[in-house]
């Protein structure tokens, strides 16, 4: 368990936080076919990169150090979206759904870990990355909002 007001190690689970974020964004993008939706969850997945930069820095801001390592690898074809299994054959909406709940819980993540933190620069960041979590949810939800409108007020599962 995390003790309330140990930065460094509530920075480095933010940090693997991010990088799961990332491989999430780009396993997406991996299983979309139009063009364009790819580029939207491409684009995610480096917002990701650059929350897990600022989270960084503030790491290096506790005099501790960073590990030194290249951008987060490219999740293999068999990357896992969810705990729950998922099928990696999800349609466009049930992707946007796990986008939404996902969003929803780093959300609620950095809102806890900020009330562990009594740095208070650490502190806002961590809540700006929350800011910017809740802007990415409500993009998964406009997204779904104009899926449902395409299709008339209903979207069907794939079975029908």
């Amino acid at each position: 368990m995390i003790e309330p007001d140990d930065c460094y190690e509530i920075l480095q689970l933010a940090i693997a936080k991010e990088i799961e974020a990332y491989n999430f964004y780009l396993a997406l993008a991996d299983r979309v076919k139009d063009r364009q939706i790819r580029k939207a969850f491409k684009d995610l997945a480096e917002e990701e990169l650059e929350h897990k930069a600022k989270l960084e820095l503030e790491v290096m801001k506790t005099g501790k150090t960073v590990a030194v390592e290249q951008k987060p690898l490219r999740p293999d074809r068999n990357y896992i979206l969810s705990d729950d299994e998922l099928p990696l054959d999800m349609d466009y909406k049930d992707m946007l759904l796990l986008g939404i709940e996902k969003e929803e819980a780093s959300f609620r993540t950095y809102v806890n870990l900020s009330a562990s933190v009594l740095d208070e620069g650490s502190r806002e960041v961590l809540l700006a990355i929350a800011e910017e979590e809740v802007k990415h949810k409500l993009r998964f939800e406009t997204e779904y909002d104009l899926l449902l409108k395409k299709s008339g007020g209903r979207l069907l599962d794939k079975d029908g």
